[in-house]
């Protein structure tokens, strides 16, 4: 089966160069030259991979790649990032959106056709279930299943995100303005009330049992999840907490 390459990059002359690589591998070869116009051909197209340039006209790569994780469908569509932009801040806000890859311009032809391949292997293996385990907690990434002591907990699906950010957090403390926007895509921009995140933690805590007291309330900060046995009294982890601005 041939797969299809994605490639949103502005400058005809990448573009051109990429096509001449890439085909003679195999590949077919879709391209974009903004980031509105990839948005759509993700959704039309439906691409295997996708080549991103960040400097983009109408929608830059890390909107971009924003977007495309946000939606279940593409979340885990592979990304390689092609760029000029060398600066390790770059990188690494890239990876943390998201992106599988990230190759600095100029670039060597071979290697990143090798990249491509290697991203393509690894989407085409079978994934091993993803499953968070602390204590008797057990949660299902991919089924949406949490259990507690091996019983079935009812969550809704707000409450599942939480969780799971909390979890993979791994004891990091994370603000309620990091929650919002990670949980209920809530930007910078929205003044909504914190008390959102408060409401649903104090559901989740009582939800989880005796496992929600890893759940602890940072002051005047936000929440962290305790991967070790808490030595915290439930009945003091709803204190008011008002969060930093």
């Amino acid at each position: 089966m041939v797969s299809k390459i994605l490639i949103v990059e502005d400058e005809q002359g990448v573009v051109q160069l990429l096509r001449a690589r890439l085909e003679p591998e195999g590949f077919q070869v879709i391209t974009a030259y903004n980031g509105q116009t990839g948005l759509r051909a993700v959704a039309e197209a439906r691409p295997d991979l996708v080549i991103l340039d960040l400097t983009l006209p109408e929608l830059d790569g890390f909107e971009f790649c924003r977007r495309i994780r946000r939606q279940p469908e593409t979340a885990r569509l592979p990304i390689l990032v092609l760029s000029g932009r060398v600066e390790e801040v770059d990188k690494v806000v890239m990876l943390e959106l998201g992106a599988d890859d990230y190759v600095t311009k100029p670039f060597n032809t071979k290697e990143l056709v090798a990249r491509v391949k290697t991203l393509l292997r690894r989407v085409s293996t079978p994934a091993l279930p993803r499953v968070l385990r602390v204590g008797t907690l057990e949660v299902d990434l991919d089924r949406h299943i949490v259990l507690v002591a091996s019983q079935p907990i009812s969550l809704t699906a707000k409450e599942f995100e939480l969780l799971k950010v909390l979890l993979e957090a791994k004891e990091r403390t994370l603000t309620r303005a990091f929650l919002l926007e990670k949980v209920w895509e809530y930007g910078e921009e929205l003044e909504i009330e914190t008390r959102t995140v408060d409401v649903h933690i104090r559901s989740l805590r009582k939800k989880l049992g005796p496992e929600g007291a890893r759940i602890i309330t940072v002051r005047n900060v936000g929440y962290r999840l305790e991967t070790t046995s808490p030595h915290v009294n439930p009945a003091s982890l709803d204190e008011e907490a008002p969060a930093l601005e």
